[in-house]
């Protein structure tokens, strides 16, 4: 089977020999000083944007004080929403009314909250998810369609709804340990390509039996 190209903006080629203009590797399709997208990241789109930054974080901007930062391998649907810091407002007065935002002199730097956005590696986030502000996904989590998810989720839970709550998780907390010290995202191109088959058949002994020495 071929290696995966992480170096293609367009990774999805049909059965015309077309490119899928839709679907995109975000580390190529973003150029952002604030947005960080780990290899083989992707998103799709019914209606692919020419700024795929913008498309997803739109109160993402270059001179925010967050990040957004994803992991390696996520899978990111139409409709996902990362909402990160920048939009929030100061809530400890007595108006949430960003005054400072329309005083020139004021509006350089003025950013109530300034928590980064942090998604692991592996998670899969489903359509028309909202994600907001200081949201910090673990390894391996499924978030489920339509969910709005503030806080912490943990590595490789299942969370639905609004507010999203974990549902389950997908596999033993033995298994999960072991994924984590696997971090197989971060193996070598080719051995990724040769576990393949463990990977899709949820073969953890034949994973471990393959990582590198």
């Amino acid at each position: 089977m071929p290696l995966l190209n992480p170096s293609l903006r367009y990774p999805v080629t049909l059965p015309d020999g077309s490119q899928h203009k839709g679907t995109v590797f975000l580390s190529e399709a973003v150029d952002h000083p604030r947005f960080e997208a780990g290899a083989y990241s992707f998103a799709s789109d019914f209606d692919a944007p020419q700024d795929w930054a913008a498309r997803l974080a739109p109160y993402l901007f270059p001179s925010s004080q967050e990040k957004l930062v994803l992991g390696k391998f996520c899978q990111i649907a139409h409709g996902v929403r990362f909402i990160t810091s920048s939009a929030n407002h100061a809530m400890d007065g007595m108006t949430c009314f960003p005054f400072p935002v329309f005083d020139p002199e004021r509006i350089s730097g003025y950013q109530p909250d300034t928590r980064d956005m942090i998604i692991g590696h592996d998670v899969w986030i489903g359509y028309g998810a909202l994600i907001l502000p200081g949201a910090q996904i673990g390894n391996g989590a499924v978030i489920g369609a339509g969910s709005v998810v503030r806080g912490a989720v943990p590595p490789y839970a299942i969370v639905t709804g609004n507010p999203a709550e974990i549902r389950r998780f997908r596999f033993q907390k033995s298994v999960i340990q072991r994924l984590q010290s696997l971090c197989w995202w971060d193996w070598p191109a080719r051995v990724i390509t040769n576990a393949e088959e463990a990977l899709l058949q949820g073969d953890i002994e034949a994973l471990e039996a393959l990582a590198p020495k």
